[in-house]
């Protein structure tokens, strides 16, 4: 006997390795099941050898990721995806190069948090992110459609060094430390929520102590593969 209908969903993943573990965990976490056959069915092209957005985007010296990640994107569809979703905010600055790649869709999670926080009544955003996010204006735009103000951290070194690190170890002290102090700055900014919008900070959001609501990207991310799978979404956990 056949198991439940699941769409398949391709992840363009090693952006960094850890955090596509880490979507793939929360989409398990997220999905209600009593057996195996419940989950969501995923293809992983796990490529750590994508090249460095931060180089090409911050430091501009860097190889242009986008044909790469173009041609994960034809793999995956080649393999049986029904559908694309790629949990690293800032490649998502290549998001037009993927879908034009692809006839199925792409979960896009930058729009998807937009729509989201759009929906909460959000209206000024504090984005824990990479540099790089601030220099594409790829959340500005999807913001400003929407009527949101986006506001960013100062020290755009020390959130370089805190996504270095948590790259090297999720367990760096350094980069929970940077995390919670840009945390703090964005409500004293006066933002009325707080996006965490990089992969690796969503490793170490537990970091992030603030009276704010807090989002994150990847949980947002979670949610629509779940739904487009169709399985059923679990219970909110506590």
């Amino acid at each position: 006997m056949a198991g439940p209908a699941r769409r398949r969903i391709g992840i363009l993943g090693g952006m960094g390795p850890e955090a596509t573990v880490q979507l793939m965990q929360r989409v398990i976490d997220r999905t209600a099941v009593r057996d195996d056959e419940d989950h969501v069915p995923m293809i992983v092209d796990n490529n750590p050898q994508v090249p460095s957005r931060l180089k090409a985007i911050v430091e501009g010296t860097g190889e242009d990721p986008g044909p790469v990640i173009a041609e994960m994107a034809r793999r995956l569809e080649a393999a049986g995806a029904e559908a694309l979703a790629m949990p690293c905010n800032t490649a998502h600055h290549y998001a037009p190069q993927i879908e034009a790649a692809v006839s199925m869709p792409f979960l896009n999670m930058v729009e998807l948090s937009a729509d989201r926080l759009a929906n909460d009544g959000a209206r000024r955003v504090g984005l824990l992110a990479s540099p790089a996010v601030k220099i594409t204006g790829i959340f500005d735009r999807a913001f400003a459609a929407r009527g949101i103000e986006s506001l960013f951290p100062d020290d755009r070194e020390a959130l370089l060094r805190a996504i270095r690190a948590v790259k090297i170890s999720s367990r760096s002290p350094e980069a929970r430390e940077i995390l919670s102090e840009a945390a703090t700055e964005l409500g004293e900014k006066g933002a009325d929520s707080l996006l965490v919008a990089c992969s690796e900070f969503s490793i170490i959001a537990d970091a992030i102590a603030s009276p704010l609501p807090v989002v994150d990207t990847v949980d947002i991310l979670a949610d629509a593969i779940v739904a487009f799978s169709g399985a059923d979404a679990a219970e909110p956990k506590g």
